[in-house]
C-alpha cells in the first residue's frame, strides 16, 4: 500500500514512512492509494472471529510489507486486549462502549496501535523520535499511556489550559519519564496549529526527528476502523445499523466511513456535533468554512477546523452529493447535552458522558425522521472523566474506577506557554 498527500505535492510513501513522518512535506495528510475491499467470506465469519483476528485482517492491507505479519498480529493483539461491549439503551438505540481501555477513552486503540508500530520502526532508527501531539482531551492521555516508556521515543503534548477535565489533565501531566505536557493559554485549534507549524519548520526538523500522534497520522487514524467491526460483530438487528459518531477532528467518523466504503454494512452515518458545527453548516450549504472553536462541556469535540475533513472529501472524490448520501449531521448544544444525560439516566438507567450524550441525541433526531430504523452511538469516554457535568445533570455521584482513584492523588506537572508558535519553537530547539 502506498500513501499520497491530499495536497498532491509530495512523493508517495509506504506505511512505515507515512507513520514516521506523520504529515506530508507539503502539509497535506496521507491517504491510501486504494481502499481495500473486504472479502465476503470474512464478513460472513465476523461473529466467530476474535477481536485480534478482525483487527489484523482489517489493517493488514494498509500496512503492506512494512511490518511482518507475525509482528503485526502481535501489535493488534496488544492493541485490542480489552472489551468493546455493545449495550442496549432503548429498543432502537444501543451504545458501543469504547472506554474500557487503560485511559477510559476510545483513543486508546489508535494510540496503542501507533505506539507499537513506532516502537517497531524505531528499533532500526539511530535518531530519537519526538512525538508531537495536540489534544482537546482524550488524545493526550491515550498517547501518553501508549508511549510511556517506549525506548527511543519522546512525547510532547500540547493541551489548552482550563479546557480539559481534571482527570484528563492528570492523565497526561502525571506520568513523567518520556512524557512532557505543554499547557497552552489558548484553544485546541491554537495547539493544533502550533503542532502543524512545527512540522513545516526547517530549523526544528533539522534538529529534531518528529512525528505526530494526532489522527492526522495514518497509524492513529486507520485502526479506529476496528470499533465499527466490533459493533457489527455484536449487532443483532436484521438490517445494518445507523451509526452516530461524536465528531470533533473527524478522524473517528472518517475511519468508520472508510470501513463502510471497503464493504462493512452500515445503513448511514450521523456526525454528532456540539456547538462547533462547521460540518453541519457544510452539509446545509455545500461550502466548508472553518470557525473559531468555542468551549463546550463535550470538550474533546471543540474543534472549529477539523483536520480530517479533507480525508472525507478525498474518500468521496469531493462529491458533495455522495457525502450527503452517506452522512447526516446534527448540532447538539450544551443545554440539550445536559438534558440528554439527565433524561437517559432517569428513563433508561444508562449513564452517558457528554460526548456520548451528543451522539445519543443526534441519533435520536435522525431516528425521529426514520422511525423504522435502528442504530448505535459511540460512547467515547467513561462518564467519570466528566464527573462534574454528569453528576450535576443526574443528581448522583459517578462511581470512580479503581484505576482513577490513584491518579487523583497525583499532582500535575506541566510547562505553561502562550498560544504562540515562537514559544513552542523555543522549547523544541532547547
Amino acid at each position: 500500500m502506498r500513501y499520497y498527500s491530499t495536497n498532491k505535492q509530495s512523493d508517495k510513501v509506504d506505511f512505515r514512512e507515512a507513520t514516521i513522518r506523520g504529515q506530508a512535506p507539503d502539509k497535506g495528510l496521507y491517504f491510501p492509494e486504494q481502499v481495500p475491499q473486504l472479502d465476503k467470506g470474512f464478513l460472513k465469519q465476523l461473529k466467530s472471529k476474535t477481536k485480534t483476528e478482525i483487527a489484523f485482517e482489517v489493517i493488514r492491507p494498509y500496512v503492506g510489507d512494512s511490518i511482518a505479519e507475525a509482528d503485526l498480529f502481535q501489535i493488534c493483539e496488544h492493541t485490542v486486549n480489552f472489551d468493546f461491549p455493545l449495550v442496549k439503551v432503548t429498543d432502537a438505540i444501543s451504545s458501543l462502549e469504547l472506554y474500557h481501555g487503560p485511559t477510559l477513552a476510545f483513543k486508546d486503540v489508535g494510540a496503542r496501535f501507533m505506539s507499537r508500530c513506532l516502537g517497531h520502526f524505531s528499533k532500526n532508527n539511530k535518531r530519537e523520535i519526538t512525538v508531537l501531539v495536540a489534544t482537546s482531551g482524550d488524545t493526550g492521555s491515550a498517547v501518553a499511556n501508549g508511549f510511556l516508556g517506549v525506548e527511543g521515543v519522546k512525547v510532547v503534548i500540547l493541551y489548552p489550559s482550563g479546557k480539559v477535565s481534571k482527570i484528563q489533565e492528570l492523565q497526561l501531566t502525571t506520568l513523567g519519564q518520556n512524557i512532557t505536557a505543554l499547557e497552552v493559554d489558548g484553544t485546541f485549534d491554537d495547539c493544533q496549529q502550533m503542532v502543524k507549524q512545527a512540522f513545516t519548520d526547517a530549523a526544528v526538523n533539522e534538529k529534531i526527528f518528529m512525528t505526530s500522534a494526532n489522527s492526522i497520522n495514518v497509524a492513529r487514524w486507520l485502526p479506529q476502523q476496528f470499533y465499527y467491526f466490533f459493533a457489527l460483530q455484536q449487532w443483532k438487528g436484521e438490517e445494518a445499523p445507523v451509526i452516530s459518531v461524536p465528531s470533533g477532528n473527524f478522524g473517528n467518523i472518517c475511519a468508520g466511513l472508510i470501513a463502510a466504503v471497503s464493504g462493512l454494512p452500515v445503513k448511514h452515518f450521523v456526525a454528532a456535533c456540539n456547538s462547533n458545527d462547521a460540518f453541519v453548516k457544510y452539509l446545509e450549504g455545500g461550502k466548508f468554512a472553518a470557525q473559531q472553536a468555542v468551549a463546550t462541556i463535550s470538550n474533546a469535540m471543540d474543534v472549529g477546523n477539523p483536520s480530517n475533513f479533507v480525508r472525507v472529501l478525498e474518500l468521496f472524490n469531493h462529491d458533495f452529493e455522495k457525502i450527503k448520501s452517506f452522512i447526516s449531521a446534527f448540532r447538539i448544544d450544551d443545554a440539550e447535552t445536559r438534558n440528554t444525560i439527565a433524561r437517559v439516566f432517569k428513563q433508561d438507567n444508562y449513564l452517558l458522558d457528554p460526548h456520548g450524550a451528543v451522539g445519543f441525541a443526534a441519533l435520536k433526531k435522525y431516528l425521529e425522521r426514520y422511525p423504522s430504523e435502528k442504530g448505535l452511538f459511540l460512547e467515547t469516554a467513561h462518564p467519570v472523566k466528566f464527573e462534574n457535568v454528569v453528576s450535576e445533570s443526574t443528581g448522583v455521584a459517578v462511581p470512580i474506577p479503581a484505576a482513577m482513584q490513584e491518579i487523583l492523588q497525583h499532582k500535575k506537572s506541566s510547562i505553561r506557554i502562550k498560544a504562540s508558535y515562537e514559544e513552542l519553537q523555543n522549547y523544541l530547539l532547547k
